[in-house]
C-alpha cells in the first residue's frame, strides 16, 4: 500500500492524533509518498527519519529536493513548459496522487494545494483521510458528499473552491480535475 501524505505549508507540527495515525503507517509497512516542501512534508519527514524508516519516497520537481530529511529515494518529476508558482508543484503533487493507493492530508482548511491534493485523489476514486486542524478532527473522504461535508467545517473561500470543483466534475466526469 502506497499512502501519499501531504498538509499545508503552514503546519509544522503534528498533534499526537496525526502521529499516532503515521505510527500505524510505520507498523504496517506501507510505503509513504511525500513531497519535500517546508511544513507538513517535512514534519511528516522528520517523523519517518527519527523511526530510522526506510520506506519513503520524496517526490521533487526536477528531482531537486527542497527537503529530504532521511536521505530517502527521490523520485524526479518533470514539469511540464514553463510552469511557475502553483503549477509548478501541482505537477509533483499529482504525480504523487497518480502513485497512490491512498491519501492522508493534514489540512488547515485554507491551503490550496492540500485542498487540490484531495480532489486529484476523489477524481481518481482513492480515497483520503483528512485531519482538519482548525477542528482537530478526522475527515474520511471517498465521495463528493463526504468533501463537501468538509467544506462545511471549513471558511466561504474553501466552499467556493468546492463548489468550482462540483461544477468541473460534472463537465469532466471526475477526470484529473484542477482547481486552480
Amino acid at each position: 500500500m502506497k499512502v501519499f501524505i501531504a498538509g499545508a505549508r503552514t503546519v509544522s507540527v503534528l498533534d499526537e492524533s496525526v502521529r499516532e495515525r503515521l505510527n500505524n503507517i510505520y507498523t504496517k509497512n506501507y510505503t509513504v509518498i511525500v513531497g519535500d516542501a517546508s511544513g507538513v512534508d517535512s514534519a511528516v519527514q522528520k517523523f519517518f527519519s527519527d523511526l530510522n524508516y526506510r520506506d519513503v519516497i520524496v517526490y521533487a520537481c526536477e528531482g531537486k529536493a527542497r527537503n529530504n530529511t532521511g536521505n530517502w529515494e527521490i523520485h524526479k518529476v518533470d514539469v511540464p513548459g514553463r510552469s511557475i508558482g502553483f503549477n509548478y508543484y501541482a505537477a509533483k503533487d499529482m504525480a504523487m496522487a497518480n502513485d497512490a493507493d491512498y491519501g492522508f492530508m493534514i489540512w488547515n482548511g485554507e491551503s490550496k494545494g492540500t485542498l487540490n491534493n484531495i480532489v486529484n485523489l476523489l477524481s481518481q476514486e482513492k480515497k483520503s483521510i483528512v485531519y482538519l486542524t482548525a477542528d482537530n478532527t478526522f475527515y474520511n473522504v471517498d465521495g463528493v458528499d463526504d468533501l463537501l461535508d468538509l467544506g462545511d467545517s471549513c471558511g466561504q473561500t474553501t466552499k467556493t473552491l468546492l463548489e468550482k470543483f462540483l461544477k468541473a466534475s460534472v463537465t469532466s466526469e471526475f477526470q484529473q480535475i484542477s482547481l486552480f
